[in-house]
């Protein structure tokens, strides 16, 4: 795929930057991390391989300037990691990599909010012009023939109303865990998992749980279950 790319002037690859790169294949970060060292000697690059490592790197520096970040890794579910990552830091660009270039995956991801999507195929030097094109405020994405889903818009504007830590209680729903269960696995109290479980529901307009999971397991990359067959099995 040929990427679109806007303000590809390489602006971006010539000032110290913070990079953060979230992929869970150690070939895969050390072959990014290898690529922008050489392209930008000044840049401080920081790699996660679960979606946790992500929100602890994201919360412990707030100065990143770019998030590379993969769709598949513990912890995420497809588009979900995009999601929370823009809850929690609207104004740090993110770049989606991954091995899944379908049309409908790459429209999919700049609707969810990605400021660029690379190929894991792409060519060393379309890497950098997307990097360079997205750092100086740009975005940059492949020609793809996929249109814009009005069912995605519909998704994203819903989910756009969770706050993070309820997007996260919505990943543990999707998994079928129980409020005990979420409650250990996030590290807070059962009433408060039952608050945010009722506020889940309420903002996405499910009636049950079980909607809930599946409208979740409608972020998967494959986007496999359409929005608008489960809002008409509500």
């Amino acid at each position: 795929m040929t990427a679109d790319c806007a303000n590809q002037s390489g602006v971006g690859l010539g000032t110290p930057a913070k990079i953060i790169i979230a992929d869970d294949h150690p070939l895969v970060c050390a072959a990014l991390t290898h690529t922008l060292r050489a392209a930008m000697p000044a840049a401080t690059i920081l790699t996660a391989p679960t979606l946790s490592a992500v929100e602890a790197i994201t919360a412990e520096h707030p100065d990143l300037d770019l998030a590379l970040l993969d769709l598949h890794m513990p912890g995420a579910r497809g588009f979900s990691a995009l999601l929370l990552l823009r809850g929690q830091r609207p104004e740090l660009p993110v770049i989606v990599i991954s091995s899944n270039d379908h049309p409908r995956t790459v429209a999919r991801a700049q609707q969810f909010g990605a400021a660029g999507f690379l190929p894991k195929s792409a060519p060393l030097a379309e890497m950098l012009a997307a990097i360079a094109s997205v750092m100086a405020g740009g975005i940059c994405f492949p020609r793809h023939q996929a249109t814009r889903s009005e069912d995605d818009a519909k998704l994203a504007a819903k989910l756009a109303q969770l706050t993070p830590q309820q997007m996260r209680v919505l990943m543990c729903i999707a998994d079928g865990l129980l409020n005990k269960q979420i409650a250990y696995e996030l590290h807070l109290a059962e009433n408060t998992v039952k608050v945010h479980v009722a506020a889940v529901l309420h903002k996405l307009g499910c009636h049950t749980r079980t909607h809930a999971a599946l409208l979740a397991k409608s972020l998967d990359a494959e986007g496999a279950v359409p929005y608008c067959a489960l809002s008409e099995a509500v």
